[in-house]
């Protein structure tokens, strides 16, 4: 498809279903490196980043099998610890199976990632959150090359901002650490949230989602689990101001208003209600929108 042609001036009304958040799927898909055991997802949006993950996955040596209607069953022994340039380039998110390998194979060599150029995205904050955890690494010819004979071993981790990637590496890689793991300055997202949901369903023990402090004890081992994929909350806001800009009302299927952070009382100022129901949100606008200022900060701040 070369071009959209949108013929605007119409109120957008009735239901949209909420699909499962890419930011979740994702990193949840890695969680399944953290076990031989079946770690089984549902709710897993059909979209071209899930794909790539599923290849990343496979290359590793992991079994990744539809399960039913965007459902799927993940696990298997480790086969290969290296996550190559050609895969790990398409996705920046590919960077998020180093602790995973590192915590169940002691060893790790991930290509350094491309994929989206908004701005920089280091990864100084993963390794060096590694390297705290007993991690030895060396960078060699574009690659990470990661080693921990002995396993890792949990310690106490200052992050110098709350990194959403750096967090969600550091909390897959302290699960199976030996001892207690503390992850201090840790991103508070709802995807956090519900990567440790997860985890804890797989047998980790951690606390502390949404505080800002992670503390993880580390466990010898994890066991599958069957968990959802949290609704996407941007597709969730996204549809949420179109109901607003054409004055409609929309019941956003599966929406849900702990997610979405200064979002909602945001919309409620410029005009639009939200109201949470059985299903889902319930958004509309009859009266006139008003103005309002908004600057983009980390959760729970209106999202860029």
């Amino acid at each position: 498809m070369d071009r959209f042609i949108i013929r605007g001036g119409r109120r957008l009304t009735g239901e949209i279903e909420i699909g499962g958040a890419k930011n979740s799927g994702l990193k949840l898909m890695v969680a399944g490196l953290l076990t031989s055991e079946r770690l089984v997802l549902s709710n897993v949006p059909a979209i071209a980043d899930i794909k790539t993950m599923r290849d990343l996955l496979v290359g590793l040596g992991i079994m990744v099998e539809d399960a039913g209607p965007r459902t799927l069953s993940i696990g298997g022994e480790i086969g290969s610890v290296e996550a190559p340039y050609d895969i790990v380039s398409k996705m920046r998110a590919s960077i998020l199976v180093l602790g995973p390998l590192l915590a169940r194979a002691h060893e790790a060599k991930v290509s350094l990632p491309g994929g989206c150029a908004i701005g920089t995205r280091p990864v100084d904050m993963h390794l060096k959150g590694l390297e705290t955890l007993g991690a030895v690494i060396r960078l060699e010819n574009g690659y990470i090359n990661a080693t921990a004979p002995d396993g890792l071993k949990g310690d106490r981790i200052i992050l110098p901002f709350a990194s959403v990637g750096a967090t969600e590496n550091l909390l897959m890689a302290a699960t199976l650490a030996k001892g207690r793991t503390h992850i201090v300055n840790a991103a508070r997202e709802p995807e956090i949230s519900d990567l440790v949901h997860c985890l804890n369903a797989m047998g980790a023990q951690i606390t502390g989602e949404g505080s800002g402090t992670l503390v993880i004890d580390g466990v010898e081992k994890l066991h599958g689990a069957h968990y959802a994929v949290m609704p996407d909350r941007i597709e969730c806001g996204t549809y949420a101001c179109a109901a607003g800009i054409t004055g409609g009302d929309l019941l956003l299927v599966g929406g849900r208003a702990d997610d979405l952070g200064s979002v909602i009382r945001t919309l409620e100022e410029t005009g639009v209600e939200v109201v949470e129901e059985e299903r889902g949100l319930r958004v509309r606008r009859s009266g006139t929108l008003q103005g309002v200022d908004i600057m983009t900060e980390p959760y729970p701040g209106f999202p860029t």
